[in-house]
């Protein structure tokens, strides 16, 4: 029991810090995360409906709170600081994660629980199988706390819990200090549209109670389909979402032609207005150089219209959906310069750059 324990507190302290590592880089990603999550429950749960929506304000808060206790108990059990109240607080975090992922599997309802972030990618029942994995070794520790030798670390955890929040704090008013999204810097938007390799599948077929599998569709129209499975998943386009169009036509295409320079606006009830005169300078400038600047919007003609007249911004506007946007850009506004469908540069309002800058980086 007691080499048990000693490996499941390695195991568990790991996996608590790598989980909130990968968050903590990109906070606003669990946010939205949060978001999705609190929007099912208002909607399954009715009677607590007013309840759960009056939570998506506080989302971000939320984020940044686990995201860092993730970190902070990962260290703590790790350097053995207060290991019996550690083992209790991990015990009830990872309680509370397998609801959120056993939910997620058995109602299919938020297919991705973000348990990694945007670096690995997890189905619902295998998020569920790695938190069930997490409580059969945290109880092993809960069983054991009152053997573990209690440690003067203090500092150490104090110290950890000062860096997770700087890591927070930086990704919210700038970007992930790692980009692990598909629209990041140095990705090619055509070629991630299209699968890496040719896409191949699996075909099941039913006859006389007996079940047969054919990587080729087969000729005999006597067989009854029953599913078909893609058999390397990894070459599937990884993305498959993006879309610009206007009121009169799809312009997907055009936005991979040339010089683009993107000002992101995701919509206008938490639009940070302060950052625009800077954006509007930097457009006008950019002008200038050969490139173009554009305007993709989630929100509608009249209130995107209204918005540029007011910061007299003097550029077509196209729309995108609201998700396509949050994944592009973590800011809103937020600035994303292409060049023929490769991503150049990505900014966070705060961090919106000189038209020097940008003409640097298309040369």
């Amino acid at each position: 029991m007691k080499i048990f324990a000693q490996v499941s507190r390695l195991i568990v302290g790991l996996l608590f810090i790598f989980s909130g590592l990968i968050k903590i880089n990109d906070p606003v990603g669990t946010e939205l995360k949060l978001e999705e999550y609190f929007e099912v429950f208002a909607a399954d749960f009715s009677y607590l409906h007013d309840f759960f929506i009056s939570l998506i304000p506080f989302a971000l808060y939320f984020s940044v709170f686990l995201c860092t206790a993730e970190i902070v108990l990962g260290v703590a059990l790790l350097v053995g600081y207060k290991p019996r109240t550690v083992s209790l607080l991990l015990l009830i975090i990872t309680i509370f994660f397998s609801f959120l992922t056993f939910y997620s599997a058995y109602f299919n309802k938020v297919t991705d629980c973000g348990c990694f972030g945007d670096a690995i990618k997890l189905t619902p029942w295998t998020s569920f199988g790695k938190d069930m994995f997490l409580l059969i070794l945290i109880l092993g520790l809960v069983y054991y706390r009152k053997k573990f030798k209690a440690r003067h670390t203090g500092m150490v955890v104090a110290i950890s819990t000062f860096v997770s929040l700087g890591i927070a704090i930086f990704a919210i008013r700038h970007l992930p200090m790692m980009d692990m999204l598909p629209y990041k810097v140095g990705s090619n938007i055509p070629a991630k549209m299209k699968p890496s390799e040719p896409l191949r599948y699996s075909y099941t077929f039913e006859k006389d109670g007996k079940t047969f599998e054919y990587e080729k569709y087969p000729t005999d129209t006597t067989l009854i389909f029953k599913e078909m499975t893609i058999l390397n998943e990894k070459a599937k386009p990884k993305i498959t979402d993006y879309k610009v169009w206007n009121d009169e036509s799809d312009f997907t295409q055009e936005t991979f032609q040339g010089k683009k320079l993107f000002l992101i606006l995701k919509n206008f009830n938490d639009i940070n207005t302060a950052a625009m005169p800077a954006i509007g300078k930097l457009i006008a400038h950019v002008k200038s150089k050969g490139i173009e600047p554009i305007v993709l919007t989630s929100g509608s003609s009249a209130e995107t219209m209204q918005f540029l007249k007011e910061h007299q911004i003097s550029v077509p506007f196209y729309y995108a959906d609201a998700t396509v946007l949050k994944t592009i850009s973590r800011s809103n506004p937020g600035i994303w310069l292409l060049k023929d469908g490769t991503v150049k540069g990505k900014w966070h309002y705060n961090d919106t750059p000189t038209a020097e800058k940008v003409e640097e980086l298309v040369k």
